[in-house]
């Protein structure tokens, strides 16, 4: 698993609440589409019409937040079904963090065991993240620095948001470690 200690890149706006894990990756994509695959199709129904091309209303078809490596949404992301596929997608995306008020719980620890941050914050302030990155024109004005280690979001308007993360699953991201290597780790 990838280390996540800080990441610095765009961020992108996601407002909506109640986004399920089929919404981030429907289930005929689920059975026969390989883990690395899994990016390509994530968020299909908004990301692409029916005639399969690149729907630019999508926000991470638009610039500046094209390439994103970090998503700002909205209340309960990854509700609904209990699939890791949604995390594969999400990542596969190349998403390294999730910011949002609330998320539905099995998604929420699926991330950290697939090298993915989930930071809960207080809907206040999501909101507010997500209304200056949707006013960002350049991708230095929709980067945000997220620091494992010290629990800081840095923004680009010099704002710094505390989170909170569990102790032993900030060691596990900060090191690299999946549930299995957690497991050797203890049993040396």
């Amino acid at each position: 698993m990838q280390r996540f200690e800080v990441v610095t890149t765009v961020a992108a706006p996601y407002p909506f609440a109640n986004v399920d894990t089929d919404r981030i990756i429907r289930i005929e994509r689920c059975a026969r589409t390989p883990r690395e695959e899994m990016g390509a199709w994530a968020f299909e129904m908004e990301r692409f019409g029916a005639d399969g091309r690149e729907n630019l209303q999508f926000v991470l078809h638009r610039e500046p937040f094209r390439g994103a490596g970090i998503l700002v949404a909205g209340d309960n992301f990854g509700c609904g079904s209990s699939r890791e596929q949604a995390v594969w997608a999400v990542g596969g995306m190349g998403i390294r963090c999730v910011i949002a008020p609330s998320f539905g719980e099995i998604f929420f620890g699926n991330c950290f065991q697939n090298g993915i941050l989930p930071i809960r914050l207080a809907a206040a302030t999501a909101e507010r993240l997500q209304d200056k990155l949707a006013a960002a024109r350049t991708p230095e004005a929709a980067t945000l620095a997220v620091d494992l280690r010290s629990q800081r979001i840095g923004t680009p308007w010099g704002e710094a948001i505390a989170f909170d993360v569990e102790p032993l699953r900030k060691a596990a991201l900060l090191e690299g470690l999946d549930p299995q290597d957690v497991t050797r780790a203890l049993a040396e």
